[in-house]
């Protein structure tokens, strides 16, 4: 998988994972938890998105340097 694709996945589960946290900050609301039944945590599917959530939040601290280096590529193929 190429970079730049990883890169756009990465980035949207973080942005729905800060969505589910807002979510849950503001009205105690967990939307994985509403979808996938159940908590969240205690749903082995639920726990299977928080998990890839977390990882896709530590891929994305590769673009602080990434981007600090000039190497994000911001334009269409």
């Amino acid at each position: 998988m190429r970079t730049r694709t990883l890169d756009w996945i990465a980035l949207t589960c973080v942005i729905i994972g800060a969505l589910n946290w807002g979510l849950l900050g503001f009205f105690g609301f967990d939307l994985v938890a509403t979808i996938f039944g159940g908590y969240g945590t205690t749903m082995w599917f639920g726990r299977a998105i928080y998990v890839i959530i977390g990882l896709a939040g530590l891929y994305c601290l590769s673009l602080y340097n990434r981007i600090g280096e000039g190497h994000v590529d911001v334009t269409r193929d």
